[in-house]
């Protein structure tokens, strides 16, 4: 159809308002600013912000923070001797709800909109009681959240949640998880929209590491950054251009199945000599009671535990050198995600980055020795400074980048109105599920 044929641009017009009601409302998330701050760095006129600012203020996402301190007068935006009013993002219009699952924990966090945490409940769980026990599981915890915070369910407006395994981007589902045996096939966003009645999204969970490491870790705003989970097992969020990288289906940066060693041992994904065959948690510990059989010096318990190694990893002889060799053998796959991505940053998350230092050390002596110096010249190897936080921020990310969009904001419109009524109790969990307002896959 030639351009001078298409309908009325009313439609257009809309989507324009939106994308700058959305642009509005980044920059309060970043911080404070007045309406004459927002004019200029949107490039829209006084009366434009104005009219945005009051729709959102009426929604009750935005509201009046005060006046600005210490500036006035022109510079202030304002007439001569006065101040211009700062506004504020709401961070408590409505709620989010962020799930980390791991093999042998679940943690349910309440979030406000800048991913805050407000009430928090972390247990012990084995992933292998299968999907029925851990979603019964997940509804305690929601309940024990909403009602220390004194929230009701339908001032949620979403819930976020990673796995430990490879997820369906296109479905939600779970496909061959090595190790999550008994969930092949399982559609988590759905299940979890039965059980808790929000709208849901799931993703694996070093995809949330990545996208809280660039959010909030110390690599704050990087665009090339590559996030490893190590613990059970070992896997990577790969964050390119500012994006997820995924690839057709979402199976991208499972670094834990690379063969680092063709002829060496076979891991849990049946690959010969693969990261995790050499790396993963249980494997230290299985390494560490052979060699104290064997005679090693050791002041490490009998049974030892994966938190023993790790309590004594920089000061017992046989923990250091396990460590070292942990860290030898990760830094021969980030070494090929070196020269695959040239991302500025790896940062290495999970259990076993709480062994620190001689595990950082060997890992960055092994992948910057066997990188590319094009790759290696400005890429630093750090451990993640968010330690357990880093599931349930990347969660609270993944959903901010759904609901600040423009049917993300009509949901946050309705779930404050909610807000603005009177106080509710927290309301008890459905047994059926509300209508989705997401896909069930994870970010794009």
């Amino acid at each position: 159809m030639p351009y001078a044929e298409l309908p009325n641009d009313t439609l257009d017009l809309a989507a324009i308002r939106a994308r700058h009601t959305l642009l509005l409302l980044g920059r309060l998330w970043r911080g404070d600013r007045a309406r004459v701050d927002l004019a200029r760095e949107l490039g829209l006129s006084r009366s434009a912000i104005s009219s945005i600012v009051a729709e959102l203020m009426d929604a009750g996402l935005v509201q009046e923070a005060g006046p600005r301190v210490g500036v006035s007068g022109a510079e202030g935006g304002g007439q001569v001797g006065r101040r211009a009013t700062l506004l504020a993002l709401n961070t408590r219009a409505v709620f989010l709800l962020a799930v980390d699952l791991g093999a042998s924990h679940a943690r349910v966090d309440l979030l406000d909109l800048r991913c805050a945490t407000l009430a928090s409940r972390t247990v012990a769980h084995d992933i292998l009681l299968g999907p029925a026990a851990t979603y019964a599981l997940l509804v305690e915890l929601t309940c024990a959240v909403l009602t220390e915070a004194g929230v009701g369910r339908e001032r949620v407006a979403a819930v976020g949640a990673g796995v430990p395994g490879p997820v369906d981007h296109a479905t939600g589902c779970v496909v061959q998880p090595p190790n999550m045996p008994g969930w092949d096939g399982e559609n988590v966003a759905a299940g979890l929209e039965a059980a808790l009645g929000l709208p849901t999204r799931v993703d694996n969970d070093a995809n949330l590491g990545a996208l809280a490491e660039t959010r909030f870790g110390a690599h704050r705003g990087a665009a090339d950054l590559i996030y490893v989970k190590a613990a059970t097992g070992i896997g990577a969020g790969v964050l390119l251009g500012g994006r997820l990288h995924r690839g057709v289906r979402g199976g991208a940066g499972e670094i834990g199945h690379i063969s680092i060693n063709e002829q060496g041992p076979v891991g849990r994904s049946g690959n010969p000599g693969s990261l995790e065959s050499y790396a993963a948690g249980q494997v230290l510990v299985k390494t560490a009671a052979e060699r104290r059989a064997a005679g090693a010096l050791t002041t490490l318990p009998d049974p030892l535990t994966l938190a023993d190694l790790i309590d004594r990893a920089n000061t017992d002889p046989l923990a250091r050198a396990v460590w070292a060799e942990a860290g030898h053998h990760l830094g021969v796959a980030i070494s090929t995600a070196l020269n695959l991505f040239n991302p500025s940053a790896v940062v290495i998350g999970g259990r076993l980055a709480g062994a620190g230092e001689v595990f950082l050390h060997a890992v960055r002596e092994s992948a910057l020795g066997r990188t590319m110096r094009i790759n290696a010249d400005r890429a630093r190897i750090d451990l993640s400074t968010l330690e357990g936080d880093a599931g349930v921020l990347g969660a609270g990310a993944m959903l901010l980048d759904h609901l600040f969009t423009p049917g993300g904001l009509r949901h946050l419109y309705r779930v404050a109105a909610v807000g603005r009524g009177p106080p509710q109790a927290p309301a008890a969990l459905p047994t059926v599920p509300t209508a989705t307002l997401f896909s069930p896959g994870g970010t794009p």
